[in-house]
């Protein structure tokens, strides 16, 4: 297994999609700053786990998601 080093997330700027319900249901929040990555997280848990994806993966990700 590879270790991968955590990240200081503490000073992110978080943004929730424009899709996203206003009663703060289910969202995913999206980082930015993190240079080559992106960091997501579950708006209902803001102090919660973070997922760090290489920002190519989240791009073909997303890219994936506008086709559906």
């Amino acid at each position: 297994m590879r270790h991968i080093p955590e990240r200081d997330l503490s000073a992110a700027t978080w943004h929730k999609s424009s899709y996203s319900e206003g009663s703060g249901g289910n969202c995913l929040e999206v980082a930015d700053g993190v240079p080559l990555l992106v960091p997501v997280r579950d708006s209902k848990t803001p102090l919660g786990p973070a997922l760090v994806f290489r920002a190519e993966a989240w791009s073909l990700f997303v890219e994936d998601l506008r086709r559906r």
